[in-house]
C-alpha cells in the first residue's frame, strides 16, 4: 500500500485542474461503486443458489423421514394383523385339539361298546408311526399304548410287529425278529397310563410293502388274563 501513501492530491489537482480532478473523482466513485455492487450483486446469487440447493435438500430430507414415517406405520399395522392372525390361530388349534380330544374320547367309548376287539382290558393301540431312516430300506418304528380304564391297574406285556407285503412280486409277511435285532425287553411295557415303544427294523431290498400289523399282547397273571390286541394299517412312511 506505499504506493497509495505517495499520492497527493494537491499535486493531482494542480496537474488535471479542478474540473478534470472532480471528474476523475467522481469517476473513481462510481467505479468503485459499480465494482461493489457487482461484487455484491454475485455473492448475492451465491448465496441465494446455496439457499435453494440447502432448501431443496432439506425438502428432500423431509420427504425421505415422511416416507419412512408412512413404512414404519404400515409395518405397524401389519404387524398388529399378524399379531391378531396368530393369537386367532392358536385360538383356532387350542380349541380344535379339545374338540380332537372330546372326539378321540367318543370314539373310544363307541368302539369300546360296538368293537370290544379294539381294546383289551381297556388298553389301546392309539398311534403308530413309520419315519424312514438315512440308510436306505430302513425305518424307524413307534408305538403309542393308553389305557383307558378310570380304575388302571399296571398293564404288562409287549408289542409285535409284522410287515405285510410282496417278495419278488408275491405276497409275504415279514416278523419283526425276522428284519429287526430289537429285543424282547425292549418291546415289553408295564405302565399305568401311558407308553411310548420304539425301534427299527431292515426290509429287504426286493421286498413292497403294503401294510403294518401291530399286535399288543396281555400276558397272562394273577392281575390280568391274556389277551392279544391287533390293529392293521396302510405302509405310510412319515
Amino acid at each position: 500500500m506505499n504506493w497509495l501513501a505517495k499520492i497527493n492530491l494537491t499535486v493531482v489537482t494542480e496537474r488535471l485542474g479542478p474540473f478534470k480532478s472532480a471528474l476523475f473523482l467522481l469517476t473513481l466513485i462510481v467505479l468503485c461503486l459499480f465494482v461493489g455492487y457487482r461484487i455484491g450483486n454475485f455473492y448475492h446469487n451465491f448465496q441465494n443458489t446455496t439457499l435453494e440447493q440447502q432448501k431443496s435438500r432439506l425438502e428432500g430430507l423431509y420427504k425421505q423421514q415422511a416416507d419412512q414415517v408412512e413404512r414404519i406405520h404400515t409395518l405397524e399395522v401389519e404387524l398388529a394383523v399378524e399379531q391378531l392372525a396368530s393369537q386367532n390361530a392358536q385360538s383356532t388349534l387350542k380349541k380344535m385339539s379339545i374338540e380332537h380330544y372330546q372326539v378321540k374320547k367318543e370314539l373310544a367309548f363307541y368302539e369300546k361298546v360296538m368293537a370290544p376287539e379294539k381294546e383289551a382290558n381297556g388298553l389301546v393301540i392309539d398311534n403308530i408311526k413309520l419315519t424312514a431312516s438315512q440308510s436306505p430300506n430302513h425305518y424307524n418304528f413307534q408305538v403309542i399304548l393308553v389305557q383307558q380304564q378310570l380304575k388302571k391297574r399296571y398293564a404288562n406285556g409287549y408289542v409285535d410287529l409284522v410287515v405285510i407285503g410282496s417278495l419278488d412280486n408275491k405276497p409275504s409277511q415279514l416278523k419283526l425278529t425276522n428284519i429287526s435285532s430289537v429285543s424282547r425287553k425292549e418291546l415289553s411295557f408295564s405302565f399305568k397310563y401311558f407308553q411310548v415303544i420304539e425301534g427299527s427294523f431292515t426290509l429287504p431290498g426286493n421286498f413292497a410293502p403294503e401294510k403294518i400289523q401291530l399286535s399288543a399282547i396281555l400276558t397272562k397273571s394273577k392281575w390280568q388274563k391274556y389277551q392279544k390286541l391287533n390293529k392293521t394299517l396302510a405302509w405310510v412312511i412319515e
